[in-house]
This record gives structure tokens, sequence and C-alpha cells, in this order.
């Protein structure tokens, strides 16, 4: 399973949920279901807006976790 780690980012580089959600120019309800991954589906031009706010590469957006089902 792959998920976003962008709250782990976001600690990193010691910025705020609420300061990345200024930026990203989305409702709250869809920015907060990507950051916790409880989202099917991100667009493209999503995950480009996130790497350039967060000025890392988009690969660095995501990590592979272990599926125990």
């Amino acid at each position: 399973m792959v998920q976003l780690r962008i709250l782990e980012i976001l600690e990193e580089q010691k910025h705020t949920k609420y300061w990345l959600f200024k930026q990203m120019d989305l409702s709250y309800q869809n920015f907060n279901k990507m950051i916790t991954n409880q989202t099917k589906s991100i667009r493209f031009e999503n995950l480009d807006k996130l790497s350039s706010i967060l000025n890392c590469s988009i690969g660095d957006l995501f990590e592979k976790i272990d599926d125990e089902n």
C-alpha cells in the first residue's frame, strides 16, 4: 500500500496543516482527506502543487507501507 507522508514532511519543515491548507486552495474536507490518507485519488495538479509548496520531489510525498490484510 502507498500513502502520502505530508504530515511527516510538515513536521520536518516545522509547518502546520493550516499553513499548507492556506497554500493549497482546496476545500477543507478534501484537504483533510488527502493529508490523512482517506482519499482514493489525488489530482496530478495537487501533487505538483504539494511538491512545489513543500519544496520536495513528488516521490518524497509517498511511502510504501506493508498491507496487513
